[in-house]
C-alpha cells in the first residue's frame, strides 16, 4: 500500500513547469520543506480522487497533510515503513518478510536507490505514528541512528535504533518504543529480520516502566508548548 511522499524537489519541479497547483494521490505525505516551498511559490494542492471534471472547484491549500490518509488504514496491525536510498533494498526485503508474518504496510518511500534525504522519510514515518494512523513505524537508512534523531523530534514518538534482539525487546518492554530505526549497512538481512520480529512481538511491561515513560512524556510536554 504505497503512499506518495512529496518533497521540496517535487514542488520545485512543478514550479519549473509553470504549474499553479499540484494534483496528488489520496493520502500523500508532504515533507516540511515541501510545505515551505508551496507557501513560497504560492502553489495549491488538490486530491486526485476528489478532483471533479466539472464544474471546477477550489483546490486544497498547502495544509494538506498525512492526516488525510483514509481511516480504513488506521491502527490494527498496520506498520508504516520508510527508508532513504541506502535502506531501500532492506526495506523491500522487510516488506515481504512482514507480509509473510501477516502485517499490513504503508510504504512512504523512497522508491528507488536514487540519492535522497533521510529526514524527509523519517519525518513521514514518525508523523504517521504520532497521529495514530499506524500501529508502529520502521525507518531504515545506513546506521539507523540518524533517523532516530529525526523521529524523536516529533512529539509522541519514541524511536530507537536497535542492533540486537536484546535491545529490541528492552525498547518495547521498558520504553514502549513505537518507531524502530534500522542500520542497513550495520546489519545483515537475517539480523534485521530477527530484530524486527522480536520488536513487533514484545509488549510494553507497564508497572514501573509506565511511570518512567510518563516522565519522558512530561519532559516532552515542557518543550512542546
Amino acid at each position: 500500500m504505497a503512499k506518495k511522499l512529496l518533497t521540496e524537489k517535487d514542488i520545485l519541479s512543478a514550479v519549473k513547469q509553470g504549474k499553479k497547483s499540484i494534483v496528488v494521490e489520496k493520502g500523500s505525505v508532504l515533507t516540511p520543506s515541501a510545505h515551505d516551498a508551496l507557501r513560497q511559490y504560492n502553489l495549491s494542492v488538490t486530491d486526485k480522487e476528489e478532483q471533479p471534471k466539472e464544474p471546477p472547484q477550489k483546490t486544497q491549500s498547502a495544509s494538506y497533510q498525512s492526516s488525510q490518509i483514509s481511516s480504513s488504514v488506521v491502527g490494527g496491525n498496520l506498520i508504516v515503513i520508510g527508508s532513504d536510498h541506502g535502506g531501500y533494498a532492506t526495506k523491500e526485503m522487510l516488506k515481504k518478510f512482514l507480509h509473510d508474518l501477516g502485517y499490513r504496510m504503508l510504504d512512504v518511500g523512497t522508491n528507488s536507490e536514487e540519492a535522497c534525504d533521510y529526514p524527509d522519510y523519517a519525518y513521514a514515518v514518525a508523523r504517521i505514528v504520532a497521529k495514530g494512523e499506524a500501529w508502529r513505524g520502521i525507518m531504515i537508512e545506513a546506521t539507523g541512528v540518524a533517523s532516530a534523531i529525526v523521529c524523536n523530534k516529533i512529539p509522541g514518538v519514541r524511536a530507537v535504533a536497535c542492533y540486537s534482539e536484546f535491545v529490541a525487546q528492552s525498547s518495547r518492554e521498558h520504553n514502549d518504543a513505537n518507531v524502530l530505526t534500522i542500520g542497513a549497512k550495520a546489519l545483515g538481512a537475517e539480523s534485521v529480520k530477527s530484530i524486527v520480529k522480536v520488536w513487533l512481538e514484545t509488549w510494553f511491561g507497564g508497572g514501573r516502566h509506565k511511570r518512567r515513560v510518563d516522565k519522558i512524556s512530561d519532559i516532552e510536554k515542557k518543550f512542546s508548548k
